[in-house]
């Protein structure tokens, strides 16, 4: 199993919510998810820096594990 860390070095696991540490403008979607915003749900993957998970507005998002922090 992969270990994926966030952006302070906490272990994150399928189902955990997170919030983002900074500013992120998304590819293909034409807009920025705002620093603070609280995503529900992360599903890991196979890579220990990318996390799967869903916004209301983004389906398929995924986002590097550097960039979010652990609820």
């Amino acid at each position: 199993m992969v270990e994926v860390r966030d952006a302070v070095g906490n272990l994150l696991a399928d189902g955990d919510a997170v919030t983002l540490t900074r500013d992120l403008k998304v590819k293909g979607a034409g807009q920025t998810l705002k620093r603070g915003t609280v995503i529900r749900s992360i599903r890991l993957t196979g890579d220990p820096q990318e996390i799967d998970c869903r916004h209301e507005t983004i389906k398929g998002l995924v986002l590097r594990a550097e960039f979010v922090k652990k609820l």
